[in-house]
């Protein structure tokens, strides 16, 4: 699954201009892409702050407070992209922390 080409659908408000996607070689990518989002948005609220930490609650906390997110990853199998929620961005968000965390 890490291999697969991945676009994230996000949506940050309630506000539709506010659609976009962000393209990805691998779901890896796509979820080091969210967690940069996220580690951007916590620099431009704390700019004093040099080594910015956070955990996955945070994260989590994050990706629930965006109005849309999901992913499409592609399956040559099928010659299609299949759709996944937040849900599955979360747990592959975690498994990707993780694997990154044994190196």
């Amino acid at each position: 699954m890490a291999n697969r080409h991945t676009i994230i659908l996000m949506q940050t408000s309630q506000n539709r201009a506010t659609r976009t996607f962000m393209d990805y070689d691998s779901t890896s990518q796509a979820m080091d892409g969210i967690c940069g989002l996220y580690e951007r948005k916590l620099r431009e609220v704390n700019p004093s702050i040099r080594n910015i930490t956070y955990d996955i609650a945070d994260l989590y906390n994050f990706v629930d407070g965006l109005a849309d997110l999901s992913a499409l990853v592609y399956d040559q199998s099928i010659h299609a992209f299949i759709p996944n929620d937040r849900q599955w961005i979360k747990q592959r968000m975690l498994q990707h922390l993780k694997k990154l965390a044994n190196r």
